[in-house]
């Protein structure tokens, strides 16, 4: 089994289709099904279903896949130590970060690391939270960014952020008079989410004892979505502090703040805990930094260098 081989097979099921991976790998075509049949014989299985169109790995081939992720990704860490200091600002960068952060720090980020960092290839993903996870684990993205805590043994959490949340309010709702909300009353008004579809979320549909907190929110939409239902359908939402830029001046006096407990969470970025470029890992903190208030920062972000 070589190094080769597990490029040969992630290349196939990243084109799924033979003839391509072989031309992004820079072989024949030829070549590339000997080294993959060569493979399959040695561990005597079979990696991909060839009368599949297009190709698809077989159950113990999608295994094989996820160990080969892993492998590559030490493989390529292994290289890194070897670059020097200005060679590791360079290279592929890829974040997956949650929908309801991306549209803050993308473009910052892209302006940023483009303007300073001409030799790193930024690729960013909007993802759901449990998507991030698995390909962090498996070595399909280099870091994530979500709320935290992520709570896994196998990934190290490096918190970024902090913001509060607030209430977008209708004028035709009884509390847009309101100068704020009191968080514990908040849920006797129906309010939209978008948790299992956008839909309206009250008290009733929480367990006996059961608090509302974030996760109940949003699972891969955006916050903006949830305005422009409000503005159509009346109502209430929850949005984070941070969105408030993104929304026309003339809607933000329909944002109210959230008190007594005041609502909120923090925003961590999440790598792999074998993972070792740490000129990178800063890069994308100073990133982040060129985007987020001071005042939202946490105060290892705000005030000095990340070493991992």
């Amino acid at each position: 089994m070589t190094i080769q081989q597990l490029e040969y097979i992630t290349a196939v099921n990243e084109y799924q289709h033979f003839g391509k991976a072989a031309d992004a790998c820079g072989v024949t075509q030829p070549t590339l099904s000997l080294m993959i049949k060569k493979l399959e014989e040695e561990l005597d299985v079979q990696i991909f279903d060839r009368d599949s169109h297009p190709v698809r790995p077989t159950e113990i081939g999608m295994k094989i896949l996820e160990k080969a992720s892993v492998i590559l990704y030490g493989t390529r860490q292994l290289v890194e130590v070897t670059k020097s200091e200005k060679e590791l600002a360079s290279g592929n960068l890829s974040i997956a970060m949650i929908s309801t952060v991306s549209p803050v720090l993308t473009p910052g980020m892209f302006s940023y690391i483009g303007k300073k960092y001409h030799s790193i290839r930024l690729q960013i993903q909007e993802l759901p939270s449990d998507s991030i996870i698995k390909k962090l684990k498996r070595a399909e993205i280099d870091m994530g960014i979500m709320v935290s805590p992520v709570n896994s043994p196998e990934l190290l959490e490096i918190p970024l952020f902090h913001e509060r949340f607030l209430a977008y309010v209708s004028p035709d709702n009884k509390l847009y008079q309101k100068e704020e909300l009191t968080s514990t009353k908040l849920l006797d008004h129906p309010i939209w989410i978008m948790k299992d579809g956008i839909r309206q979320f009250d008290r009733s549909m929480l367990a006996p004892g059961e608090r509302f907190v974030y996760d109940k929110m949003y699972e891969g939409g955006r916050a903006g979505t949830l305005i422009y239902i409000v503005n159509a359908m009346g109502g209430l939402t929850i949005v984070p502090e941070l969105h408030k830029g993104l929304i026309l001046l003339s809607m933000q006096k329909h944002l109210r703040p959230i008190v007594n407990p005041v609502l909120g969470r923090k925003i961590s970025l999440v790598i792999r805990k074998d993972y070792i470029h740490e000129k990178m890992l800063n890069i994308v903190v100073d990133a982040v930094r060129s985007v987020i208030p001071a005042e939202n920062l946490e105060e290892m972000i705000r005030n000095g260098h990340i070493k991992i």
